[in-house]
């Protein structure tokens, strides 16, 4: 795979991508590491597959996957007590290998972010943020960010020093990290990180109920869990928003673009011949544009999509027993 193809793959489905004027030159280096951190805090869901997709591209091109579950950064982020998180650890860890980040080094953030030089570093970049950045960084992350804490203002500058520690060259994230990248890009001069790290961001899959809202853990009728059945799965589905020639803030066709379509590369509409028969697509976008015409019925995209996330998820569900 020449340096065109693993661009190429690299940055497929990405919203955008920060400081991409630098990727010919660092694929041309050796040993190069990407990462992704999750808060383990609850279940897997779709929201989780978009950047575990993502990771799997950079597996494909060649690059070292590092999993950062985030253990502490969920306990400051107050996504639950510290028991239940560290249980939730190792549940992740064998979902995501069952995903096929079976080649990823997983890392506990505990296992580092205690260091002495870790702590001094995030102290170093307190002293230049205010707190109203300090805030503003997490605005699409935090929870409950109206009455912010202060361990919710700790948070962007451990993800930024998270960066140093791992000596990472890539980072793959959800858009609605980039204002924490975006301060990270500023402060990473003051702690002495000299790389220019390649922010990844993906797209962000909508609540199944419609625009608004993202898909979350927190609001189980809005998402699709890995613990769900296939028949949860099928009823999800169904219920879900999708406006017959609809596009924008269509949580069935952003499944189809961001997981469905970088994991089987194809998908198959079954019809019965009455109703124009099967349609198979090996594009997201010839599926996009069959939609908006109104080729593609939303019920017949719907059951089809439900049968391909039943098929990924499968194995998944049983390694979270």
């Amino acid at each position: 795979m020449n340096i065109n193809e693993r661009k190429e793959l690299i940055m497929r489905n990405s919203v955008e991508v920060l400081n991409k004027e630098e990727i010919d030159f660092v694929l041309k280096k050796r040993n190069l590491k990407v990462y992704c951190g999750y808060e383990p805090s609850g279940e897997i869901h779709l929201g989780h597959l978009v950047t575990m997709m993502k990771l799997l591209d950079f597996q494909k091109a060649g690059v070292k996957i590092i999993v950062l579950l985030a253990n502490w950064h969920a306990w400051l982020n107050r996504k639950g007590e510290w028991n239940f998180l560290n249980k939730q650890m190792r549940l992740w860890g064998e979902g995501m290998k069952a995903a096929g980040l079976n080649r990823a080094k997983f890392v506990r953030g505990t296992d580092f972010q205690r260091k002495e030089d870790y702590v001094n570093d995030v102290m170093v970049m307190a002293l230049d943020t205010t707190v109203n950045r300090g805030i503003r960084s997490m605005q699409m992350v935090a929870r409950d960010i109206e009455n912010a804490k202060i361990s919710q203002i700790i948070y962007p500058l451990m993800q930024i020093e998270d960066i140093k520690a791992l000596d990472l060259d890539f980072v793959v994230a959800g858009i609605d990290q980039r204002k924490i990248h975006a301060l990270g890009m500023e402060l990473f001069s003051k702690i002495g990180f000299k790389k220019k790290p390649i922010f990844v961001h993906t797209g962000i899959i909508t609540s199944l109920k419609g625009p608004g809202r993202k898909m979350s853990s927190s609001l189980p009728d809005s998402m699709i869990s890995i613990r769900d059945s296939k028949n949860s799965i099928k009823e999800k589905i169904s219920k879900a928003y999708c406006p017959e020639g609809n596009v924008v803030e269509n949580p069935v066709l952003e499944i189809c673009k961001l997981i469905l379509f970088p994991k089987f590369r194809k998908i198959e509409i079954k019809r019965q011949q009455k109703f124009g028969g099967n349609l198979l697509y090996t594009s997201y976008y010839d599926l996009e544009s069959d939609f908006i015409k109104r080729s593609l019925h939303p019920l017949d995209l719907k059951n089809a999509v439900a049968e391909y996330l039943e098929e990924m998820i499968a194995p998944i569900r049983k390694a979270w027993k």
